[in-house]
């Protein structure tokens, strides 16, 4: 999994070959608004893609994390089906009620049901390669979804250059990052980790508390500024030790954001002494985004090789998948 992790801005620009070798059907029908449905690595591709695209594309973006979609799902609805392994039970209902609206639909995944159902039904669909642990390969997922926005006439094509500057930036800084990780590893080590960042970059702080799960085994939390200032730091009321927070910043967050973030820090210290800030890299949205996302992949590695855990395993939710295909 590290060689994955280090080598993200190989990922990322072997995902922009991908994507521009994708042989994709044009499209009659106009696209008034897009769901992006996935679970889990793939779900959370497309909350980040809503995000860095919400000042440029065109239509409304929304995300499905289940098996149910909206009522207003209709031909005029661009429904992307991600789904690493193809076989994910929630984005295989979910394809067939898009169908059953008679939405236009574009699929992407490693192959399994998925991939049959885009053959059998003559839909756009993005082939991704195979891999062991699907949520190591987010980047080609997030790539391949900008690019049927792109191919749909929704956003326009600087998302390219932007990746391969994040990728550059990656690798260039590669031994900053790795040695940034172990800093917040050793910040958040023994300790329940809590992430706030600002508003546009929710994406990458669920990512973060994600990996925490499935890689390190750990229990994990985040929140959002503005809107934990109208609720949750109410909750800042007892001192905690036990809690590690960190604040991902931005130099693009929203003025006013930066001075709430600061006045949290301020409240949140008094609580725990263990806060830091962690800055992002980079000049874009996409840069910035992907700096951070490749920061918290090495911390939940390193978490659990400090644990004694493999990251790799997730027993529990193969047992669950196993209990549920009983009924």
């Amino acid at each position: 999994m590290i060689d994955l992790i280090a080598g993200f801005g190989n990922q990322l620009r072997h995902a922009l070959e991908i994507g521009a070798k994708a042989n994709l059907q044009a499209n009659s029908k106009e696209i008034k608004n897009v769901m992006i449905t996935g679970l889990g690595g793939s779900g959370i591709g497309g909350t980040i893609v809503s995000e860095l695209v919400a000042k440029e594309c065109i239509v409304p973006i929304c995300t499905n994390k289940g098996y149910d979609l909206p009522e207003y799902i209709n031909e005029n609805t661009l429904v992307i089906c991600s789904s690493f392994s193809g076989n994910t039970e929630e984005t295989i209902e979910a394809f067939a009620k898009a169908k059953a609206k008679g939405a236009e639909i574009a699929c992407v995944s490693s192959g399994g049901k998925l991939a049959e159902l885009a053959k059998e039904n003559n839909l756009n669909y993005i082939q991704l390669p195979t891999a062991e642990s699907p949520r190591t390969m987010m980047g080609y997922s997030i790539t391949q979804l900008l690019y049927f926005l792109n191919h749909y006439g929704l956003i326009g094509d600087s998302f390219k250059s932007d990746m391969f500057s994040a990728a550059k930036l990656i690798d260039d800084l590669q031994p900053e990052i790795q040695a940034d990780a172990v800093k917040l590893a050793d910040h958040i080590e023994g300790k329940t980790p809590i992430v706030y960042a600002c508003d546009g970059y929710e994406g990458m702080a669920v990512r973060f508390r994600q990996q925490m799960n499935e890689n390190a085994k750990r229990l994990c939390w985040h929140n959002i500024v503005p809107e934990m200032n109208h609720n949750e730091l109410v909750g800042w009321r007892k001192k905690d030790e036990s809690l590690a927070v960190i604040f991902f910043r931005n130099k693009s967050d929203y003025t006013r954001n930066q001075k709430r973030l600061e006045i949290n820090k301020e409240v949140v210290s008094k609580y725990t002494s263990s806060v830091m800030e962690y800055w992002s890299k980079g000049h874009t949205m996409i840069e910035n985004t992907f700096y951070l996302v490749n920061v918290c992949d090495h911390v939940s590695f390193i978490i659990s090789q400090r644990n004694g855990v493999v990251a790799e395993e997730i027993d529990v939710i193969n047992a669950l998948k196993g209990s549920l295909a009983k009924f």
